[in-house]
């Protein structure tokens, strides 16, 4: 009788746990009310936190979700005992932040609020270690905006256009080895070939995110072997390759945001110099998270990939664009696009 009792007792707890967890379930698809935007870092850095401020104010505008956003600055040593104190607090029933740098934090504040939401954008955090059942991740496929910008470039050598050599070498600088990295290259080097499959494209690495010097030094190297255009995916390494080009009268292509912005009123000659980036729009992934999340349909507790169907992904096109690429070219490019949206071309990818 009392194994009976037991046993009794057992699947009652275990039918209370599975009520449970079911009930937090459906609990952490409520819609969202109020949503807090950490930055670990400050606005105005016209890239990543920008694009997310612009989403987190249409989340606000459109939906009329109320909005904060508190800038951690950029001593990592302040980063958990802010984030703490704002799950903490209770005044937010959603807290977006990103970078793989926040990952560690969330993985731990997460479990420690798991009635909280949590929107991570370009990373994801270790599911199989931290549940992290409340934690959407939004990672990108990076590898599709390079292989459209790898398509233009291959078909700028054959335009015609100014300082864009018939026949020409293309050129990446990436940061270091490793897999998003090589995302970036090998979608753009599959985008050249697609177009001319004997193109050479100069690959090389700066082994670092942090060195001008050295990404300069690489970019002038590329651009005296006959590269017309470099693509840089090497974060501030990067910015020495944007030099090197200016230097060489050739161009470059940015990453990430559209790097010409960030030149085009200190140094106009540069911004001429990008005419195209790679984007990665953070502020139409936040908004996208959003839109599922009112549905109860966001994908919490597991990560999801996102690019250019989500419109998540995109090369910028501004005036720089219109001055360098010809009209019949562009056309080639959004049709480039269609395909890839639609599926009948399958980017690689190393992740």
């Amino acid at each position: 009788m009392l194994k009976v009792l037991k046993a009794a007792g057992l699947a009652v707890s275990a039918l209370t746990l599975a009520t449970a967890g079911g009930a937090m379930a459906e609990d952490l698809q409520r819609a969202p009310e109020s949503v807090v935007y950490f930055i670990n870092g400050t606005l105005g850095d016209k890239s990543f936190f920008d694009s997310a401020e612009r989403g987190i104010q249409r989340i606000n505008a459109e939906m009329g979700i109320e909005t904060k956003t508190v800038e951690g600055g950029y001593d990592p040593t302040r980063w958990e005992a802010a984030l703490f104190d704002i799950a903490e607090s209770g005044d937010y029933d959603t807290i977006v932040a990103g970078t793989f740098t926040m990952v560690p934090l969330i993985e731990k504040i997460a479990v420690e609020f798991p009635e909280i939401r949590f929107v991570v954008f370009d990373g994801t955090v270790d599911y199989a270690v931290c549940g992290c059942e409340n934690v959407y991740s939004i990672l990108f496929r990076q590898n599709e905006g390079a292989y459209v910008a790898g398509a233009l470039s291959a078909r700028l050598t054959t335009a015609g256009v100014e300082d864009i050599a018939e026949g020409s070498k293309l050129g990446v600088v990436g940061a270091m080895p490793i897999p998003v990295i090589d995302d970036f290259l090998v979608g753009y080097e599959a985008g050249a070939k697609s177009i001319i499959p004997e193109i050479e494209v100069l690959k090389q690495y700066s082994n670092s995110f942090a060195d001008p010097a050295v990404g300069k030094e690489i970019g002038k190297a590329m651009y005296d072997q006959g590269a017309s255009i470099v693509f840089q995916v090497a974060g501030a390494s990067g910015q020495g390759t944007i030099e090197a080009a200016v230097e060489a009268g050739r161009y470059v292509i940015g990453v990430d945001s559209d790097q010409a912005l960030l030149f085009e009123e200190s140094r106009p000659e540069t911004a001429e110099r990008i005419f195209t980036s790679v984007l990665k729009q953070v502020d139409n992934s936040v908004v996208y998270a959003f839109e599922q999340l009112q549905k109860g349909e966001l994908k919490l507790g597991s990560a999801e990939s996102l690019g250019l169907k989500e419109g998540a992904i995109a090369i910028a096109v501004n005036k720089y664009t219109d001055a360098v690429v010809p009209a019949d070219v562009m056309e080639e490019i959004k049709a480039i696009e269609a395909k890839i949206i639609d599926g009948s071309i399958d980017v690689p990818t190393t992740l």
